[in-house]
């Protein structure tokens, strides 16, 4: 071995240290820093973020890789596969000009500002001017990528957050998943309006209380509270570092559903964390490898395991002793009825997993059509409304149901979206391949016991890191690459039987 990849892991540590700072500063903000902190706290997260972009950026990091490249046969499978995922982050860093990339720092916080009160307003036409100048700079910023690294300009947006996927691969999959979602939600619906109606177990219900049983669902999971925290926040998040693990969520004391479940999604994410290899902890071939893959972790956990009948039967008694509830509405079938309700909605967030896929199809599809030119925005109104209508059967009222309920554009984030349905077609697949591999897993979850299923996360899927692409590691873990219809059989096996 050269010096030249020694020295490389060496600056990379650095840079994850240094990003790590940002990432416990950035909860710190959201959870517990008082208001008066604010403009401190953006001076040090805009220093430490400069100062990593400079240390990945230094010319000497492209001339380290080009001689650790030319040595690569002295190097073991993890330290090529880091050595490559070294290079992706190098690439992604120092393609784009300083200049695009403070003009569009600067036209997607003030789109960002004007997003809030537009969308109040149901006001397109008044963001219009701004998200078309956050478009174009996007737009711009995708053909330097996609120059520099052969790609399409959507797929080098998306290379991203989703390394070595294309929209070609989700394409496919999306139009297969399409074309199953309105007759499979017309039929669900009708299932579900035969079947005896679901009664909402009455409150209020302490957030002390809340808590208390969402601690007690976390460590079930397998959460070390000495490498984690739960908090609240306005939104719920995961944040902190591998070995310090921050999770928040939003409590109502009107329903315990919400919180709990965001607590149990965001425990997904943390567990994923949690599991990453150790020994390249601070090494990109150490870090989660996609979006779609952490999104598949807190999905199966939350969606997968924990809205499954097996795991509702545990809930049902322990919620009904938290809360001191008595009677029907307390059983383990009248809650699991709750969890698993299906209906038509306008807003994503809301939406529930038999209609949420329909939700991000139509965001893709209209983004993509946006960045390669075949969409105007000002035509996107009635476009949105339109896709919603094919796939959903409901057309919203206005833009603030549609078009403008999103942050997502409005910051810049474009090819994001399809990572939320591909990490729940993963979550699909995995699940199915730890019970054929694991068949007590089932039975596990009704005693609240997730060592079987974690068992098999951590030896397919979290101790991998970002040593394979995600095709590798979910084809190594079930047999297959990603296959829709292994989700619509959930779909199907849930919802209509």
């Amino acid at each position: 071995m050269t010096a030249a990849y020694p020295e490389l892991e060496t600056r990379f540590k650095r840079i994850a240290l240094v990003r790590e700072a940002s990432s416990v500063l950035e909860w710190d903000r959201d959870a517990l820093m008082p208001s008066g902190g604010s403009a401190a706290r953006t001076e040090q997260l805009a220093t430490l973020q400069v100062l990593a972009h400079q240390m990945v950026t230094d010319p000497a990091i492209g001339d380290l890789i080009a001689r650790a490249g030319q040595e690569q046969s002295r190097l073991d499978l993890w330290q090529n596969a880091n050595l490559r995922r070294m290079t992706r982050q190098w690439r992604h860093a120092t393609c784009l000009p300083a200049d695009l990339v403070e003009a569009l720092s600067r036209a997607t916080s003030e789109c960002e500002m004007r997003w809030r009160s537009a969308r109040a307003a149901s006001d397109f036409k008044g963001l219009l001017p701004l998200l078309q100048r956050v478009l174009d700079l996007v737009r711009e910023s995708a053909s330097v990528k996609a120059a520099a690294f052969g790609l399409s300009p959507y797929d080098a947006l998306l290379d991203e957050s989703e390394p070595d996927t294309r929209s070609a691969d989700i394409a496919a999959l999306f139009d297969s998943l399409a074309a199953f979602l309105p007759g499979f939600i017309d039929a669900a619906l009708e299932r579900q309006a035969r079947a005896p109606a679901a009664t909402p177990p009455a409150g209020p219900f302490p957030v002390a209380k809340q808590e208390a049983l969402a601690r007690r669902l976390m460590q079930a999971v397998g959460f070390d509270f000495a490498h984690g925290r739960l908090d609240t926040s306005a939104h719920p998040f995961c944040g902190g570092v591998p070995d310090d693990v921050r999770l928040t969520t939003r409590w109502e004391e009107s329903d315990f559903m919400p919180g709990l479940m965001g607590v149990l999604h965001e425990t997904g994410h943390a567990m994923y964390e949690r599991g990453l290899p150790q020994a390249w902890r601070h090494q990109p071939v150490g870090h989660a490898l996609s979006t779609s893959l952490h999104e598949s972790q807190s999905l199966l956990v939350e969606m997968q395991a924990c809205r499954s009948r097996e795991f509702i039967a545990f809930l049902a008694p322990l919620a009904a002793q938290t809360f001191g509830g008595e009677g029907p509405a307390w059983s383990a079938d009248n809650l699991y009825r709750i969890y698993t309700k299906v209906e038509r909605s306008f807003i994503r967030v809301d939406a529930d997993e038999a209609t949420y896929p329909a939700h991000v199809i139509l965001r893709y599809r209209l983004e993509s059509a946006m960045i390669a030119g075949d969409l105007k925005l000002a035509d996107l109104p009635g476009a949105w409304a339109e896709e919603m209508q094919r796939l959903l059967g409901i057309t919203p009222p206005d833009d603030r149901r549609g078009c403008l309920q999103d942050i997502h554009w409005p910051l810049g984030a474009w090819a994001y979206f399809p990572s939320y349905t591909l990490g729940a077609m993963t979550a699909a697949q995995f699940i199915d391949a730890a019970r054929r591999a694991v068949p007590g897993i089932p039975d596990a979850l009704a005693r609240g016991d997730f060592a079987p299923l974690m068992g098999w996360l951590r030896a397919n899927v979290h101790s991998q890191g970002s040593s394979l692409s995600a095709r590798e590691l979910i084809t190594a873990a079930t047999g297959k690459p990603l296959d829709p219809e292994i989700y619509k059989r959930h779909l199907t096996q849930r919802y209509l039987t």
